[in-house]
């Protein structure tokens, strides 16, 4: 009887979980029900698996109601089209094209269904009259209604009746939340919603006997609900074969071609000769055929191959690094055999997860590889994974303090002091109550991060899409939804690393006639000025080993190698430095001869890092070679130890052999479980190796570039907008190159930051409100013409407002003019005149004399171009310590820190970041980092006492006042007091 059910998916709408709805619906007797999500098929899957767990039998379905704006997929929940409900899986795909079609050619719903042929429809009011109803339309008719029907004319067609009660909540309070998730989506108080907007209050769930009472004097009406029900299946199987089954149309060509790019990528690799590549290349083959993996490897190989065809770089990571095919095919640049790379940590029969790949690009060349993907494989299959982003923390506070009209200040002081009930508005009690209520509630679709699918039958068979503005659809379901579908994702992502490497391969060839091979990574990693540059910590701008704590976890180990490195880019996560491991890592590296391996397959298999296992890889190891696990084992043992499910049947039979197989081999069972306890301790933090190695590979590309480019290195860090820290500190760091600084000019600049020879050219894009349009015009027009000539030329070829022609002679645009900026300003008042330039907007042949005058004597302050910069750049150009008002005391340099150990000290230093961190005792101390008068970097600590007495207040040139500590040889600066010196003031106001 149960043919319209909503669960949260019917987004600021439903309240119940897909499980609770069921629950729900199974109490009440019901043997079928239909979920009718409203424009949403996210949880036709997880609906149907609590069907079969609760003994009830599942259908699908689709509540269509109209588009308000067919554009952004925003709902008018006042205008109900129809239900649909599917019969079989062509209806599923019939009910899912209807609201594809109109997302993607963002267009309004059908006010009528289409013909149909597998699936039925269920009308509230009547489009074309009763007569006009096809075989599989039905009227619904409420229970509130059924009195109704003896005066209706409606009762001369029982036929086309049917029960229709909708489940949108299960009690009152149900029913309040949902009007407040109304409000939510409608943005308006409680005290204005307009029922139209929402639920009858009717739809709750009816028990079966209590459907059957109501409905009692028109039997046929509950004889056409059952039998609706018991002509309808749900068929969405879950299996490999969702995914496209081959890449050639065989799936012995598949198996063919791969054995071919293989064993061929293996030669070319490795060289003829390498018996052991070889093998370890056939053995993966052979494991890849037998899972039917064959094509997921080929179509990932021709997505890179289609990105090196158009010039991309791209860094082939995750798990995927693992396998030697996946280096032969050129999908990654990871070695496996260099790195001791277990193939079972990707693939393997016993993991129940599909594998991935993830593929950085570019930011800005991505998008072109997607739009590749989606022509290749055809719309109909290829789709972006979504992601929900949910109601949660501080955001359902403000939502639902607007809904209930509290005034923001009484909002923000909910927000900031949740637990002090005596300053909260007397409606904060309500706030909390249905606050809890709706918290992990989906609130809106969004996409995911890079995920792709490609599927064999076209994907309306499993989900509606829904156009995003990117102009690439998504799927309804997340990764989760996909996984439990075994669906495979190609993670197609986008990182700025990957845009510094290319543009400064590109700004090298334009600026200097050079060609770089940044693919040469084998020598790059042996080249000796990069490895000392790695290991001096001379990192700023390089991929993943820029932060301070990465900086300074370099230069404490030394590190001079990739293999280090790829430890290091493991063990900075905050899990292993919390566990205490990091430090324990970097005594062992100076200290190799102070600690004792628990066992000689520790030492044997973990001499790498010391006996730490900072990898899963290496957990994976220890299982197999100390307790004699398969490789395949240890990956699902490593997996669930990391996960939640160690209750699991699996998990205890791996346990009980590890322990069997120990006692088997003759350990003591003190190292058995000291063995055990590191295992179950080291899995819960511990990163995928193949993935610190493949990041590891694009920070050498990156310090190889900053050593021997570094201008133009740092050019293409500014230009990509990505990194650890802003601007400013890279234009600083630029300038530490070797680079002259010069702000925006309209003869040199562009709308990025440009280079000529070493002189750079900050870019329009950096001024504050100046205009896109007008950045763009001025570049066009000096390429077009040439050089501006004056600021009166300027404005009679650039077509500007009084504003932004005022933007650019602060900032100093036109000083190749030597004018200083007030002549500038009492000029621009006698020549900008953009009416008279639009009356007359043609060229001229011959340009007017201009009038001659003479102007007083306007002379800039010392520091007004700084102060303009600051207020449009962010920064000054100069150095900030030249603005400092008074002459600081006595103070040291980074330089000379280690001189000073354990000495207290004063230090002069520009902020540059800093991170706050909650101690065991709940109070707050910060790291900092800061810069030097002479431009180096050093870091300072600020423990509780000194961080409550002398807070951090901005940007600014503060006198830092502490002790100097050396750890592991690399100083910091214990505070012990700060102040924030002032600047000298800005003699124009």
């Amino acid at each position: 009887m149960y043919l319209a059910s909503h669960s949260y998916y019917s987004l600021k709408y439903g309240t119940l979980s897909p499980e609770d709805l069921v629950i729900l619906a199974s109490q009440a007797g019901a043997t079928a029900m239909v979920l009718t999500d409203i424009n949403n098929t996210s949880s036709s899957y997880a609906f149907y698996c609590a069907c079969q767990k609760y003994g009830v039998k599942p259908i699908y379905g689709i509540e269509f109601r109209q588009f308000a704006d067919p554009t952004s997929s925003k709902i008018d929940h006042s205008q109900y089209l129809y239900t649909g409900i599917a019969k079989n899986a062509e209806g599923i795909k019939e009910l899912n094209d209807i609201l594809t079609q109109a997302s993607l050619q963002q267009e309004l719903l059908p006010t009528e269904a289409p013909h149909l042929d597998n699936a039925y429809i269920i009308y509230r009011s009547i489009p074309k009259g009763i007569n006009h109803l096809r075989d599989n339309e039905y009227i619904g008719v409420r229970p509130t209604e059924v009195n109704k029907l003896y005066t209706s004319y409606l009762k001369n067609f029982l036929h086309k009746l049917v029960v229709f009660a909708p489940i949108t909540f299960a009690d009152r309070d149900g029913y309040k939340t949902h009007k407040l998730l109304r409000c939510i989506d409608i943005n308006t108080v409680l005290g204005k919603l307009d029922d139209k907007y929402c639920a009858n209050a009717s739809e709750y769930c009816y028990t079966t006997d209590q459907v059957k009472q109501i409905y009692q004097q028109y039997p046929e009406i509950l004889a056409n609900t059952t039998k609706l029900l018991d002509n309808c299946t749900f068929d969405m199987p879950k299996a490999k074969t969702n995914n496209r089954k081959t890449f050639t149309g065989s799936k012995q060509d598949d198996m063919t071609l791969l054995n071919k790019l293989g064993v061929s990528g293996c030669i070319r690799r490795y060289g003829p000769r390498n018996k052991k590549a070889m093998d370890r290349t056939l053995s993966e083959l052979k494991v890849i055929d037998k899972l039917g993996f064959s094509p997921y490897f080929l179509i990932t190989w021709d997505i890179v191959r289609y990105a090196h065809s158009v010039g991309y770089h791209h860094v082939g990571r995750g798990s995927g690094a693992n396998s030697i095919v996946a280096y032969n095919l050129n999908i990654t640049d990871v070695d496996p055999m260099e790195l001791d790379l277990y193939f079972e940590r990707f693939i393997n029969p016993h993991r129940s997860s599909p594998p991935d790949f993830d593929i950085d690009f570019s930011w800005d060349e991505r998008d072109d590889v997607t739009d590749y993907i989606f022509k290749r494989y055809g719309r109909e299959h290829t789709a972006l994974l979504a992601t929900y982003n949910t109601f949660k923390g501080k955001s359902i506070i403000r939502e639902l303090g607007k809904v209930f009209g509290l005034p923001k200040k009484d909002i923000d002081t909910i927000v900031h002091e949740p637990l002090a009930s005596e300053k909260h508005h007397p409606y904060a009690k309500f706030i909390f109550k249905y606050g809890k209520r709706i918290e992990g509630f989906p609130n809106y679709l969004s996409i995911h991060a890079g995920g792709i699918l490609i599927s064999e039958r076209p994907l309306s068979y499993h989900t509606a899409l829904q156009l995003m503005p990117k102009g690439f659809p998504i799927v309804h379901f997340d990764m989760y939804g996909a996984e439990d579908l075994e669906f495979h994702k190609y993670d197609i992502l986008s990182q700025r690393g990957l845009g510094h490497i290319k543009d400064a391969v590109s700004l090298v060839a334009s600026n200097q006639g050079k060609s770089v091979d940044i693919h040469n990574v084998a020598e790059i990693k042996e080249d000796p000025n990069v490895k000392a540059r790695l290991k001096a910590g001379l990192c700023i701008g390089c991929f993943y080993i820029e932060s301070p704590a990465m900086r300074g976890l370099l230069t404490k180990i030394g590190c001079d190698n990739y293999i280090h490195l790829v430890a290091a880019s493991s063990i900075i996560r905050p899990g292993v430095a919390k566990s205490g491991m990091m430090r324990e890592y970097i005594h062992r590296y100076h200290n190799p001869e102070s600690f004792t391996y628990i066992h000689p397959i520790f030492e044997r298999h973990l001499g790498e890092t010391f006996g730490v296992m900072v990898y899963q890889e290496d957990v994976m190891k220890i299982v197999h070679h100390f307790a004699g696990l398969d490789l395949d084992e240890s990956d699902v043992l490593r997996r669930i130890m990391t996960g939640k499910k160690k209750t699991s049947d699996t998990f205890k039979r791996l346990q009980e052999k590890y322990f069997r197989n120990c006692k088997e081999r003759g350990y003591p069972d003190d190292l058995t479980l000291e063995v055990w306890r590191q295992i179950a301790s080291f899995s819960g933090y511990s990163f995928c190796k193949a993935h610190s190695a493949s990041f590891a590979v694009e920070s050498f590309q990156s310090l190889y570039l900053k050593t021997y480019y570094p201008i133009e290195f740092m050019v293409a860090v500014i230009n990509n907008f990505g990194g650890f820290y802003n601007t400013e500190l890279y234009v600083h760091e630029a300038r530490m190159s070797g680079a002259t600084i010069e702000a925006p000019c309209v003869n040199h600049s562009t709308n990025l930051t440009n280079l000529y020879g070493t002189t750079i050219y900050i870019g329009f894009i950096h001024i504050s409100e100046l205009e896109k349009k007008v950045a763009r015009a001025i570049v066009q027009e000096r390429q077009d013409n040439g050089e501006y000539e004056s600021l009166e030329e300027f404005v009679s070829r650039v077509t500007i407002s009084r504003e932004q022609l005022e933007i650019l002679i602060r900032i100093g645009a036109f000083r190749f003019t030597e004018q200083n900026k007030y002549e500038l300003m009492w000029e621009k008042n006698a020549v900008h005149n953009p009416l008279a330039k639009q009356q007359n907007n043609t060229a001229r042949l011959f340009q007017a004399a201009s009038e001659q005058y003479d102007l007083p004597v306007l002379e800039e302050g010392r520091h007004e171009q700084a102060f303009d910069e600051i207020e449009l750049l962010g920064f000054p150009l100069c150095s900030p310590f030249d603005l400092v008002a008074e002459t600081p005391p006595a103070h040291i340099y980074c330089a000379d820190m280690k001189k000073y150990t354990g000495k207290v000290v004063n230090m002069l230093g520009y902020y540059v970041a800093r991170k706050h961190v909650t101690t065991s005792t709940k109070k707050l101390m910060s790291f900092g980092t800061w810069l030097d008068e002479q431009g180096h970097f050093f870091d300072t600590t600020h423990f509780p006492p000194s961080m409550a007495r002398y807070p951090f207040r901005g940007k600014g040139v503060y006198l830092i006042t502490g002790k100097i500590v050396l750890d592991f040889d690399f100083p910091s600066l214990e505070v012990i007091r700060m102040q924030k010196l002032p600047y000298v003031a800005d003699e124009r106001y």
